[in-house]
């Protein structure tokens, strides 16, 4: 006869803290959120990599590629570059990032001198700047020969077809530097000229990069980077459980910190040949999480396998419709909670530490801090992220409003089969996702600062300063369904609700 659950799963929504004593050293300022990513033996050892947050962003076409990695190390927490793409582009992605030079920055806005202004105001508004390099082959790495900037042209008195080189600053007018410039001399030159940006052009007068003044001072203001042995941002890559042989090689060539195994469920034998492979050819130099599971059988049988560190979920994104296509998934509080306790028996019973990860389920920022007092060391988001300027996905406007394009991996849009391999045939028999947009949200930087502050108080509230104090510490209920109407605003007239609706 089937098992049967006694209680129903639940999903973070249905939970709330319930506050602790707050010290007078209790305020956001002192908490930590630094948490492990990958297993290690507690008490006797460190992490052999940690995160600064406990972020990372989701292996999905439409979220992390090398610009979304960059930004998010940059916050301190770490991207997984997608891996439905060729071996190829996905290792150079890796291999981009790791070459990102902190200051020094790949021009990203490039055209011909033969271009027109209507080029120009679309390239604007495509990557949301207006600093482009005019180079011979209209690359980022050709013979520099000018700078557009707003400062160049105005729309309203000038054609749309005229051609770059007759409004352009050209090269003979820029203050330039060689590309062995050091980022202090690139911003002391910077300053001295009252510049914006500086070209920083090899002995052949080719682009090599562009340095910012804004980005000096961000720089400055990134305490919690993510960085290597060698000062550079760290990068994860998703692999899958077909190409392996082939993939992870080159990953791990192209500077790879960390792999994960991107599938939707990992209780499988596929995930245990993959991460056997790499034991056997990289032992345990090479890091790699794997996923995904709901319950403690499937955490004790990737913990067994050899996996770093675990991902927990099932059908709880909100592009994902696993669960009404399959029938398979559990709320993903109730998998958290469980999973975290066979986490802790496992190292109770080996002395190995193994960092599990809450993948899906988010919908506001305070079920961040309820996944991580449940036990969860770090949460993987794909919605979130996907609505940040570095999200690779377009932005658009639709009804008014701006959003921006985020499709699941299981969607005839990515068609991402190997993520739902079952040893059939190469191809994706039926979705399990959806192509959809959200809203837009702005910079990456600002909204993380934002959601990582609510988690901060909510973690003095509970009167912890660490992320193991909270899973320590952290007293949870369960809510009824009133007491959530209840947690909203109600009984009031909103002054913005067109008709004043009255709630």
């Amino acid at each position: 006869m089937a098992y049967f659950f006694e209680e129903p799963s639940h999903t973070f929504s249905e939970y709330l803290l319930v506050p602790g004593y707050t010290s007078p050293d209790c305020i956001p300022a002192n908490v930590s959120l630094r948490t492990p990513l990958v297993k290690f033996r507690k008490g006797s050892e460190e992490s052999p990599i940690s995160l600064n947050i406990p972020l990372v962003s989701a292996i999905m076409q439409s979220v992390s590629n090398d610009t979304m990695a960059i930004a998010l190390a940059k916050e301190g927490g770490m991207s997984f570059i997608y891996g439905s793409q060729s071996i190829e582009d996905e290792a150079a992605m890796v291999a981009k990032v790791k070459a990102y030079k902190a200051g020094f920055v790949v021009s990203d806005s490039n055209l011909k001198e033969d271009d027109t202004l209507q080029d120009v105001l679309d390239l604007v508004e495509k990557n949301g700047h207006n600093t482009i390099a005019i180079t011979s082959d209209g690359t980022a790495h050709g013979k520099l020969l000018g700078i557009v900037t707003s400062r160049d042209y105005r729309v309203s008195r000038m054609e749309t077809t005229l051609q770059v080189k007759s409004f352009m600053t050209p090269l003979e007018s820029l203050v330039t530097a060689p590309d062995t410039t050091t980022l202090k001399e690139a911003n002391d030159i910077i300053w001295d000229n009252k510049l914006n940006s500086l070209p920083l052009i090899d002995e052949n007068g080719c682009l090599k990069y562009m340095v910012f003044r804004k980005d000096y001072s961000e720089h400055k203001s990134n305490p919690n980077e993510l960085l290597d042995a060698k000062k550079r941002y760290m990068v994860g890559a998703g692999i899958n459980t077909l190409d392996y042989e082939k993939r992870v090689p080159a990953l791990v060539e192209a500077g790879a910190d960390v792999l994960c195994i991107d599938s939707s469920e990992g209780y499988t034998c596929w995930q245990e040949k993959t991460l056997s492979f790499i034991r056997e050819k990289y032992g345990d130099t090479v890091k790699v999480g794997a996923g995904n599971v709901v319950d403690r059988d499937g955490f004790m049988f990737l913990a067994k396998a050899g996996a770093d560190f675990i991902k927990i979920g099932i059908g709880g994104g909100s592009i994902c419709i696993t669960r009404e296509q399959k029938g398979i998934g559990r709320g993903q509080a109730t998998a958290v909670i469980e999973v975290a306790k066979a986490r802790d028996e496992y190292y109770k019973e080996t002395g190995i530490y193994i960092p599990i990860c809450a993948d899906g389920g988010i919908v506001h920022d305070y079920h961040m801090t309820l996944a991580l007092a449940m036990g969860a060391d770090f949460i993987m988001l794909g919605r979130y992220f996907a609505r940040f300027d570095e999200s690779p996905t377009s932005k658009l406007m639709v009804n008014g409003q701006y959003v921006k394009e985020y499709w699941g991996e299981g969607s005839n849009r990515a068609r991402n089969w190997q993520r739902y391999d079952l040893g059939g045939k190469a191809k994706l028999s039926f979705e399990e996702g959806v192509d959809s947009y959200v809203t837009y949200a702005g910079p990456l930087k600002d909204n993380v600062a934002k959601s990582l502050y609510k988690v901060k108080s909510t973690m003095c509230n509970c009167g912890v300063l660490t992320i193991p104090e909270l899973q320590r510490d952290a007293k949870i209920t369960l809510v009824s369904a009133t007491s959530i109407v209840e947690g909203g605003y109600h009984d009031v007239i909103l002054h913005n609700t067109p008709g004043g609706t009255q709630h």
